[in-house]
């Protein structure tokens, strides 16, 4: 399968969507001890020692949140489309577009997201849905029309 364009795509794009999604969620860990708030009481004993119990995240931590949040949601639906549509053997060069396109879209959207630039942020998540749309379409071209 390493020799099959297609499948390396994917292999790639669920690699680097995955990392993508790893570095917000532990940054939003960073962002919070920053802060020095936490929702858990048990934290503000152990992992944050002093840290502030809060009901409500700060705007810094809240917005990292907002944007792991948005990335794992786009990027789980867009990856479960990406293997049914690897397992329909699309054209290489046609997956290689759709899951670099997406990808790198999902990469610009963090750190658009991150830094609160716009319209760079509303583009950038356009483009992958784009990219989501047109996977869902081939999918269902190959299954009725061929």
């Amino acid at each position: 399968m390493n020799k099959d364009p297609v499948f390396v795509a994917y292999a790639l794009a669920v690699v680097v969507n995955s990392l993508n999604i790893l570095v917000l969620w532990n940054f939003s860990g960073g962002t919070r001890g920053k802060t020095k708030t936490t929702p858990n009481p048990e934290d503000a004993r152990t992992v944050v020692k002093g840290a502030q119990v809060v009901a409500h995240d700060p705007d810094t931590v809240a917005r990292v949140l907002r944007a792991h949040r948005n990335t794992l949601d786009n990027s789980l639906t867009f990856l479960l489309l990406g293997l049914v549509f690897v397992l329909l053997r699309p054209a290489a060069l046609e997956a290689q577009i759709l899951f670099g396109t997406f990808t790198g879209a999902r990469l610009i959207y963090s750190v658009c997201y991150l830094n609160g630039i716009q319209p760079w942020r509303t583009l950038s998540y356009g483009v992958g849905l784009l990219a989501t749309v047109a996977v869902i379409v081939e999918i269902l071209r190959a299954l009725f029309m061929a």
